[in-house]
């Protein structure tokens, strides 16, 4: 069924469904991170009618049901087909121009939404950001959290009017295989694989720390409180005085741990995108096995 209300026809039903985040409800409130910004909660998205909302799903399940509002972005449309290292970004130029067609612009907040924990929409806030963009963040919990808050779903498909987006790069969020290799015996730096355990034990560079990015959230998708999220990382030697460079296979899943940090206030954080990817099919990088 479509429903034709707006984000704003909800702005009351926002105001009431702030209930449901208070504690021991059953609907957590956003915990107090550093960079609050990054992750909003589904009725700071149902009060908010200026921003971009991104839906970073499929067509089809996008067509099923979305966020009132919500513009498409297939999961995979920033990485290019034609690169011998799987999930390579695409050209910047042919970024930009997807953005401009969602109706991004530098003056406009923009938020991305999935139903994977932000798996997906996490490598879009962190792209947003190497590409220049100053205000971007995650819905905390995705589309399983706008449910749970009680919001019902669109199935009318949105388009936003195309602008021109202008990138204006940050090569301080970005590492090559190169920056991996320069920092392997610096103190002040650190890597992590945020792969899974089981592939981490089949190949991976040999100085990274595997800490997998499913530990960045609790049993509903939802990132740990602030104090929690800081312990795990700890436990690991990953502090906010350190430069750290994280990957995982195909430049994804490496984005959501540099969300995670982000949210905590970790200053020298980039994202070494073509990952693993790229890393284990070159046989002159270093390697280790278990």
């Amino acid at each position: 069924m479509t429903l034709k209300l707006t984000r704003r026809g909800f702005g009351l039903m926002g105001l009431s469904m702030t209930l449901l985040a208070l504690p021991g409800s059953g609907f957590a409130a956003t915990p107090g991170f550093a960079n609050t910004g990054l992750l909003v909660e589904p009725e700071d998205v149902a009060d908010q009618e200026d921003l971009v909302l991104i839906d970073v799903r499929k067509a089809e399940e996008y067509a099923a049901g979305h966020i009132p509002g919500a513009v498409q972005l297939d999961p995979d449309a920033v990485a290019t087909g034609h690169s011998p290292v799987t999930g390579a970004l695409r050209q910047v130029t042919e970024i930009e121009q997807l953005l401009g067609r969602l109706g991004v612009t530098a003056a406009k907040r923009v938020v991305f939404y999935d139903d994977r924990g932000g798996f997906h929409a996490a490598r879009m806030l962190w792209l947003l950001e190497y590409l220049g963009h100053r205000n971007v963040a995650l819905l905390n919990g995705g589309l399983a959290a706008w449910r749970t808050a009680g919001f019902p779903l669109s199935a009318e498909t949105t388009a936003n009017p195309e602008t021109d987006f202008a990138a204006a790069l940050s090569p301080r969020r970005i590492a090559t295989a190169d920056d991996v290799l320069q920092r392997r015996s610096d103190p002040d730096s650190i890597l992590i694989d945020v792969r899974p355990q089981k592939l981490y034990a089949e190949g991976h560079v040999p100085w990274a720390v595997n800490i997998p990015w499913g530990g960045n959230l609790d049993a509903d998708k939802r990132f740990l409180p602030a104090g929690d999220l800081q312990a795990h990382f700890a436990r690991f030697g990953v502090t906010a005085e350190r430069k750290i460079i994280m990957h995982c296979q195909t430049g994804l899943a490496s984005s959501h741990s540099y969300v995670a940090l982000r949210l905590l206030g970790f200053p020298r954080l980039q994202v070494y995108h073509r990952s693993w990817a790229e890393w284990g099919s070159d046989p002159d990088l270093p390697k280790a096995i278990g």
